[in-house]
């Protein structure tokens, strides 16, 4: 028999994590913030970074793209294990875009999640993120020019 309170929390813990990654690529730091529980936290220990509450939270992640000329990551799902009102689970991610500063980035990584039920729906409680592979060898694309992006192809 499927349980479908179950089936349902799993749909939106799902859909948290790629609200998680669209609000971060369309750089919307109050969304990517509202993600997390009012005392949530967001580690990337590898950076030794660590954001504390919404307010941190928005803070690191509008820093963070500010370092970026241009910033991709996609995210596969991985498991989800619920426990009433509080889960856990992995998301597993790859990364890359370059810097500012000329310096690039490519990476491969796990999200591993704490979710906690409120009454907005779930939310992280915490987001530590382990990377699994780094590779600093300047990227040789580009990021087309704004105006391009905008325009239809072929228009």
């Amino acid at each position: 028999m499927i349980d479908l309170r179950s089936l349902a929390d799993r749909v939106e813990i799902d859909a948290l994590r790629g609200e998680f990654t669209d609000a971060g690529m369309t750089r919307d730091f109050d969304r990517f913030a509202a993600l997390f529980t009012p005392d949530g936290a967001w580690r990337i220990p590898h950076a030794g970074l660590e954001f504390i509450g919404r307010a941190g939270i928005r803070a690191g992640i509008e820093r963070g793209q500010g370092l970026w000329e241009y910033f991709v990551q996609t995210v596969h799902p991985g498991v989800i294990r619920i426990d009433g009102d509080r889960a856990t689970g992995r998301a597993y991610v790859a990364e890359f875009g370059r810097f500012r500063d000329g310096g690039s980035q490519s990476n491969h990584a796990i999200y591993h999640d704490r979710y906690r039920r409120t009454p907005d729906g779930w939310r992280f409680a915490e987001r530590r993120y382990e990377v699994r592979y780094l590779d600093t060898t300047p990227l040789p694309g580009s990021a087309p020019a704004a105006d391009a992006v905008a325009r239809p192809p072929g228009a």
